[in-house]
């Protein structure tokens, strides 16, 4: 462990959407919140990657809020400090208040700043890198992770330090993300690191560099964070001053521009699994370089990721194919155009379509509800509540609702009478009807939801009274 006296405050940024991880990944689900390597979401890995420095501060989006702080009470004696962006607005905003937040705790806080979402399979090298970088931040210098890269990537910009890199150098150079052949001259000279996205400094240094480089921004970062409000166990950032807070990267805002840039080597296995093709190089291949996930069977295939979900996926005589199944969308791409899946999401979003948002199944911070039929007047639902939870009190102007219980019992509140329902008890809640559903016991409640009326949109809620502060 580092000899460093210096306050340490680990902060994780998981603002990211994965739209390269499309149909696992979704908006309002991102690849962070996926256990796509072991039983551990991304988060989660990162979580426990820092656990030894303290509690984290998260900063995320309003609406992935209820599941990271679910995610991260699953891991034993976690708590974190969650900052809510009402809006993205890169990783410079982000950091900036992150740091402002650490500065209240001690003026001389260290932060070690990673993304949620990266893959790093040697932890105890990780550490022994963490702890030069924050000798190195307590210097003064801020510190960027640079990976020594063992490919020549085209997906990752690239560092160039001066000197003796074994333990640490100066940045002479940030690079953007290169092509093919400059890719492989960067690799050929030994000088060039990936860059991490990883950093470690002071949160006064920090600060000092923005508001020397981008003044109006490091404002709206200090006006948005003094107007922060407490929701429940969240910090609310100011809504105004985020908005017009200009959008803009750590790398572009401060490091390429200050004098203080220095990089720490990292002679690990790492990657921030940015498309399917880097998934399908971390995970357990059959002879034939195939990757399987879920019920698959092959024939004759080669160099293949397979990803099931609900459905068997059965393939013959392929190669170089990557196939991804959810419930409500399938992917098939050639190996070589997995980069270009954020071109298929684009698409969706311009054609008004939901598959890029959600999935099937939606998760509430009182627990999740999945759509299994549809018509022009009706819809089906499945419901989850978890134990203790429970969902607002509410009211629809379009629709009628009449709940089946499956397993578990539900007290259910409809105008003012309160009903206990046992499993196969059932319930009529006319239009118009306000109501309210709970779940009084110890195991989750399942129960089936069927929708009548002339509008079935999820908008159509109002709301009375709601234990998340939900408006």
């Amino acid at each position: 462990m580092s000899s460093n006296k210096n306050p340490v405050v680990p902060v994780i940024l998981s603002g990211g959407s994965g739209t390269r991880l499309w149909p696992m990944s979704r908006k309002h689900y991102p690849k962070q919140l996926l256990k796509l390597t072991g039983p551990w979401s991304m988060l989660q890995e990162t979580a426990m990657r820092i656990a030894h420095l303290g509690a984290p501060t998260v900063v995320c989006n309003d609406e992935q809020r209820f599941l990271i702080a679910e995610q991260l009470g699953e891991l034993d004696g976690a708590t974190a400090a969650i900052i809510l962006e009402p809006i993205a607005r890169n990783t410079a905003p982000a950091i900036a208040v992150a740091a402002l937040k650490a500065l209240q705790q001690d003026d001389d806080a260290i932060m070690v700043v990673l993304p949620a979402d990266h893959l790093i399979r040697e932890e105890t090298m990780f550490r022994e890198a963490l702890d030069r970088a924050i000798a190195r931040a307590a210097e003064g210098h801020l510190v960027v992770f640079g990976v020594r890269p063992d490919k020549p990537e085209t997906g990752y910009g690239y560092i160039r330090a001066a000197g003796d890199t074994e333990s640490g150098a100066a940045v002479v150079e940030f690079v953007e993300k290169p092509d093919a052949a400059t890719a492989e001259k960067y690799l050929a000279s030994g000088e060039y690191f990936w860059n991490s996205g990883m950093f470690v400094f002071k949160a006064a240094t920090l600060v000092q560099e923005l508001t020397r480089f981008e003044p109006a921004m490091m404002d709206y970062c200090r006006q948005a964070f003094e107007e922060a409000a407490v929701d429940l166990d969240f910090i609310r950032l100011g809504q105004a001053a985020m908005e017009a807070c200009p959008s803009e990267s750590i790398d572009y805002a401060v490091l390429e521009r200050t004098d203080h840039a220095w990089m720490v080597p990292l002679d690990i296995s790492w990657s921030d699994l940015g498309s399917w093709s880097s998934i399908l190089e971390v995970m357990d291949k059959d002879e034939q370089g195939n990757a399987r996930r879920g019920d698959v069977i092959t024939e004759d295939c080669s160099g293949c990721l397979f990803h099931a979900n609900d459905h068997l996926i059965a393939a013959i005589g392929v190669s170089d194919l990557v196939v991804v199944d959810t419930t409500d969308a399938l992917l098939i791409a050639s190996r070589d155009r997995v980069q270009d899946v954020k071109m298929l999401v684009s698409r969706l979003d311009e054609r008004g379509r939901e598959e890029h948002l959600t999935h099937s199944e939606v998760y509430r911070p009182w627990g999740s509800y999945e759509s299994v039929d549809h018509g022009e007047r009706y819809q089906v639902k499945r419901i989850t509540v978890n134990p203790g939870q429970s969902l607002s009190l509410q009211m629809h102007h379009h629709r009628a609702e009449h709940w089946v219980v499956v397993q578990g019992t539900a007290e259910v509140q409809v105008g003012e009478k309160s009903h206990m329902l046992a499993e196969n008890e059932s319930i009529y809640i006319p239009l118009g009807e306000k109501h309210r559903l709970r779940n009084p016991g110890k195991m989750p409640l399942h129960l089936i939801e069927v929708q009548s009326g002339s509008y079935l949109g999820e908008d159509d809620i109002v709301r009375y009274e709601d234990n998340y502060g939900r408006s």
